[in-house]
């Protein structure tokens, strides 16, 4: 916070993003290499082990608000590593371009063209996919662009018998994901005061503060839009149609409300969605899609934390999924903070980050 007050943080950030990197370094269990898939970089993990038949695959994006990290963080190289190994599959992992030197919708367009790229069946008989067994995972924002992915393949994939509905839609974009698997994810740009948002206005690793920054900076390094989105003034009324998708009084359970009271928004300037529309998209913010767009997306897994800002969102979202029957494993970890996963190497947080990564694998086992 302090780096950004002073003008820093273009500087801090590639400093912290390349203390955090890992070379990729292949093991007697999986194959590592960083190659590129339709122009984007990614971390290629191919497991070693032999397969009785056609392999599982992951698409895997990264957290860190639009602007931090990478394909090759520690962390991440672990959680893939593993997923690989343990699955025996195969694990796409993107490096998307980041802000604020790229905006929305670019970071959606790296991730959406690799997963578009790999899914073609000649690259899923290359790497021996199972064209029916693909999911896309990601974490915080890499979880947004996960759940943007699923929604965009869901509705441009040519799945109807009918060939002029075919053909209305992306060629490109044949087989089916199978999956998503979406972890403490961000998934809506409209109310940033959300129960989540009061109770952890202050916390660890992801106070509102910066939580407002990374949305604000992955559409604009304009500090209107952010000062707008700090006091919850973003929002203009010919959009308040949308409301109705994040409306916590009706999609948070008793339990989460803890006596907060919905208000009714306080509307903004057109002026600012007239410039960046982008934080009113639902490939921006995945809870901002209709019912009918929701129904028919892949079996869907949602962690979230308790002590995380952006913890109704996921719950928000596995909610409204159930309810049009999109298939929902929800857990949700008590006395757990955000981004806590990717502590599993950290002694501090060992514990808590293992358990998480093993409930995520597992599901990933049981349903992939």
């Amino acid at each position: 916070e302090v780096g950004d007050q002073l003008g820093l943080s273009s500087y801090m950030e590639p400093l912290i993003t390349t203390a955090d990197y890992i070379a990729p370094t292949s093991d007697e269990n999986v194959t590592v290499t960083d190659t590129e898939f339709s122009d984007v970089p990614v971390r290629l993990y191919l497991p070693r082990k032999p397969s009785d038949g056609l392999r599982r695959a992951v698409v895997y994006f990264h957290g860190g608000g639009w602007r931090l990290g990478h394909a090759g963080t520690k962390s991440y190289d672990h959680l893939n590593r593993c997923t690989a190994n343990r699955l025996n599959a195969v694990v796409v992992s993107v490096s998307y371009r980041l802000a604020p030197r790229y905006h929305f919708p670019v970071q959606f367009e790296d991730v959406y063209s690799v997963t578009k790229f790999f899914l073609q069946s000649s690259v899923l008989s290359q790497y021996g996919v199972d064209p029916d067994r693909v999911c896309v995972a990601g974490d915080s924002a890499g979880g947004n662009l996960a759940a943007a992915v699923a929604q965009q393949a869901r509705n441009n994939s040519c799945f109807a018998s009918s060939e002029l509905f075919c053909l209305l839609k992306d060629p490109e974009v044949k087989p089916k994901l199978k999956a998503q698997a979406l972890l403490y994810p961000a998934l809506q740009t409209l109310d940033l005061n959300l129960p989540s948002y009061r109770e952890n206005e202050n916390g660890f690793l992801l106070p509102k503060w910066l939580m407002v920054k990374f949305w604000s900076q992955y559409f604009t390094s304009d500090s209107s839009l952010r000062k707008a989105m700090a006091s919850n003034r973003h929002v203009p009324v010919e959009s308040s149609h949308l409301l109705q998708f994040v409306n916590w009084s009706n999609l948070l359970p008793e339990e989460m409300k803890k006596g907060h009271v919905y208000a009714s928004s306080t509307y903004g300037s057109s002026e600012l969605a007239q410039k960046y529309p982008g934080f009113l998209d639902p490939r921006a913010a995945p809870l901002l899609a209709s019912d009918a767009q929701l129904r028919g997306l892949p079996l869907t897994y949602v962690l979230t934390c308790e002590y995380d800002v952006l913890r109704d969102d996921g719950v928000m979202y596995a909610r409204r999924l159930g309810v049009v029957g999109v298939p929902v494993t929800h857990d949700h970890a008590r006395d757990t903070f955000h981004g806590a996963m990717a502590f599993v190497l950290d002694p501090t947080g060992l514990a808590v980050g293992q358990r998480l990564m093993n409930r995520y694998i597992e599901w990933l086992n049981e349903n992939l």
